[in-house]
């Protein structure tokens, strides 16, 4: 994905984590690249590849940062088998996954909010959906009746919808699963773990719908429409100021980097996640994310600084909170 390095106007959160070069200088000891592999979600991907590609600058490419693209659910499965330091996440970990990385101990790290976005081909007229209609449609139906735009409301088209979404790895399938087709989604889909792939179904299809993050609409709104979400207080588009205050409902979420504990004890990643933290701000809003409130980012570093392992967001109703706030509350 090709990244805009432009300046921003937003506030950059300035926290009390110091990245310092003295451990890459050119000694013999560091004669060898280190390595600190990523993998995981898709959403987070646009995010975790801007933090490294510009940690590999300021470390002169003594340290190599891989970011790989397997959808949180393949990311933790690598993961929890210790075959990378840190998890890219669109959703918090699962009990099935706590359980698989009973060896593995990890620290738990907000990085950002995303709007997840639905999307229309650019001539489609449809420009807003209920939180019912969307579940209508998208949850699987045994006699098959829903195939139509007309099935899921009588004003609209009676053309035959295609449907695109994140595979099943995804996090943001689970999460638009739980939210949306409450643990019921459709499986007639053409499903990919790249959401590049989803945007060029969409933009090529009249009658495609499909979703995946804010930043991917962002970098491709010039090829499709967002749908406005009506979940009974009317109609609201995906947007920044939608997020932070409260009305892009039930589809904005935290997203997420897991950190191996042990693997933070190596200077190089416990130096990376220090200076992720410090530009995750400035790098989400960049790649068209929202960044989190400046007490969360603090708090996200008190506690990686701390060490405290497990996670505060899994299996708990957030809605409301502030992620500072959950972040404080093991």
């Amino acid at each position: 994905m090709q990244l805009n390095r432009s300046t921003l106007t937003g506030a950059v959160v300035s926290l009390a984590v110091a990245v310092s070069t003295t451990a890459f200088s050119a000694t013999s000891a560091d004669a060898q690249t280190k390595k600190i592999k990523i993998d995981g979600s898709s959403t987070v991907f646009p995010i975790s590849e801007a933090v490294a590609e510009e940690f590999q600058k300021l470390t002169n490419n003594k340290v190599n940062v891989t970011v790989g693209v397997s959808g949180t659910g393949g990311g933790f499965k690598k993961f929890c088998a210790g075959e990378t330091d840190i998890s890219d996440a669109s959703r918090p970990i699962k009990e099935k996954e706590q359980k698989l990385c009973e060896g593995v101990e990890y620290i738990e790290i907000p990085v950002a909010f995303d709007a997840l976005t639905v999307v229309v081909n650019k001539g489609n007229p449809i420009k807003s959906m209920t939180v019912a209609e969307l579940k209508k449609m998208w949850s699987e139906d045994p006699e098959g009746s829903v195939t139509t735009w007309q099935d899921v409301n009588s004003s609209w088209p009676a053309d035959k919808i295609s449907f695109y979404a994140p595979g099943s790895d995804s996090g943001t399938f689970d999460y638009f699963n739980g939210a949306i087709a409450k643990k019921n989604h459709r499986k007639d889909i053409t499903a990919s773990e790249d959401d590049n792939i989803l945007v060029q179904g969409v933009s090529r299809e009249p009658n495609g719908i499909g979703y995946f993050g804010f930043a991917y609409y962002e970098q491709n709104k010039d090829r499709l429409n967002a749908v406005a979400i009506d979940n009974g207080n009317g109609p609201v588009l995906p947007s920044r100021d939608a997020v932070e205050n409260g009305t892009y409902t039930p589809l904005s979420r935290p997203i997420f980097i897991y950190v191996n504990k042990k693997a933070a004890k190596r200077p190089e990643v416990r130096q990376f996640v220090n200076f992720y933290l410090r530009k995750a701000a400035e790098f989400s809003a960049e790649v068209g994310y929202i960044p989190l409130p400046a007490p969360a980012y603090q708090q996200a570093a008190k506690n990686f600084r701390e060490g405290k392992t497990g996670s505060f967001f899994a299996g708990r109703d957030t809605d409301g909170l502030k992620v500072s706030e959950v972040l404080k509350s093991k």
